[in-house]
């Protein structure tokens, strides 16, 4: 039997290739001569489409066998949409209705159909432009809990959670890219990095020769690359959500891997902590965004209080698995020893996680793929200003990790950097 040829789509051919196709005739229309397409794929790796039919719209999302940001160059295997749709799926059965219909799935053209998302806009499309969206905070906390929590040996059947670590330890290529462009390429002269040049040419070669900070990278690499706590996302921020006022959807994780508990949150807070340092170049003048920048800082302690809140309340409801037995504890008389564990556990959650949003932040800074909270400000003086802001704070997490009791302590030296250079 000859293995199917892989081809992209493209706005032209897709009627044609998928005018057969069940699913999607099902959600937009049978007739696909009048089907409308656009191509809105503007990320690092995949084409994606809106098709329009007489009776709705769906996306189709297509993984190319390159990395779209740099070209043919550097070869990417297809494969990442497979590890894509079984997180989804996974992640709508652990917190349903946070991600998108999936519809359905051509693993040799690497095609996944799905729900489109209207009148849904990209969270971080929604920061930039100053909106304070009031589901954000609970939604995601919630969503961190329920799909890290559920897909760990604190809940999984043990032998269903080794088999989904087999599956997902095949996304090789993607955990390489977070290997590399998160916890190294920033640190070193990296042929693919790049900065706002020559504003941060001085912070850029400090932080390169910072032991410490190289040290603590390193480490946080180390968990990363042998923790398999429970899947993860594994590219969770302001970019793979969508949003309205009352719903908010999580997109994309065809980075999706077995790692640490704390890396999708600190993955996302980083981008919120980017957000509130980029708010400055921004406003029209100073101080316009002041209420912005609370904003902010709220959410991201809405998200880690919500986070910690549904964490507990899983541990204590839903805690079936090998770890933590409640034969040891709350069966023996003893649920106290149930909550000391259960302090410990989201000890190191916090620790870990604000060294991996510490790295998140430079990489994004320093790295191949930057944020457009930094890359949408034009003036590159003004950007640079936003931007050593935001590396100050992304060291200080990543080397005092340990020693950071509190988000208000957090939020305190972040509002200190922001005053620091205020013009």
């Amino acid at each position: 039997m000859n293995e199917q040829v892989f081809e992209a789509l493209g706005i032209e051919t897709l009627p044609a290739r998928l005018g057969g196709n069940a699913a999607l005739q099902a959600r937009i229309g049978a007739d696909s001569s009048r089907w409308s397409v656009r191509e809105v794929g503007d990320g690092n790796l995949n084409l994606v489409f809106i098709v329009t039919g007489e009776t709705g719209s769906a996306i189709v999302k297509q993984a190319l066998p390159y990395v779209r940001l740099v070209g043919e160059s550097w070869p990417l295997p297809l494969k990442r949409s497979f590890f894509e749709y079984h997180a989804l799926k996974r992640q709508a059965a652990r917190d349903p209705g946070m991600v998108p219909e999936i519809d359905f799935f051509d693993e040799a053209q690497a095609i996944i159909v799905m729900e489109y998302l209207t009148p849904h806009v990209i969270l971080r499309r929604a920061l930039i432009e100053g909106r304070q969206l009031p589901r954000i905070g609970r939604d995601l906390g919630l969503f961190c809990a329920r799909t890290l929590f559920r897909g760990s040996d604190l809940a999984m059947p043990t032998r269903e959670k080794k088999a989904d670590v087999a599956l997902f330890a095949d996304n090789v290529e993607l955990c390489d890219i977070t290997e590399n462009l998160v916890f190294s390429d920033p640190y070193f002269e990296a042929t693919l990095n790049r900065h706002t040049t020559p504003q941060l040419d001085g912070l850029v070669e400090e932080l390169r020769r910072d032991r410490d900070l190289k040290v603590e990278a390193q480490r946080l690499k180390h968990l990363f690359s042998a923790k398999a706590e429970t899947l993860c996302h594994g590219d969770l921020h302001t970019g793979s959500v969508m949003v309205t006022d009352e719903d908010t959807r999580v997109i994309d994780p065809e980075f999706a891997f077995y790692g640490p508990v704390g890396f999708d949150v600190g993955m996302l807070l980083a981008n919120f902590w980017m957000s509130y340092f980029s708010q400055e170049g921004h406003e029209a003048e100073a101080g316009r965004r002041d209420a912005m920048r609370a904003y902010l800082m709220d959410t991201v302690e809405t998200i880690w209080d919500t986070f910690r809140a549904e964490f507990s309340a899983l541990w204590r409801s839903e805690r079936k698995g090998i770890l933590y037995q409640a034969s040891l504890f709350e069966n023996r008389g003893d649920p106290l020893g149930a909550e000391q564990a259960l302090t410990i556990v989201l000890d190191d959650i916090w620790r870990e996680m604000l060294g991996f949003a510490g790295v998140e932040m430079h990489r994004r800074i320093l790295g191949l793929a930057h944020n457009a909270d930094f890359e949408t400000i034009a003036d590159p003086d003004r950007r640079a200003v936003c931007e050593s802001k935001a590396l100050k704070l992304g060291r200080h997490l990543a080397v005092n990790r340990e020693r950071i009791s509190s988000l208000a302590d957090i939020r305190a030296t972040a509002e200190r950097l922001y005053r620091e250079t205020l013009s």
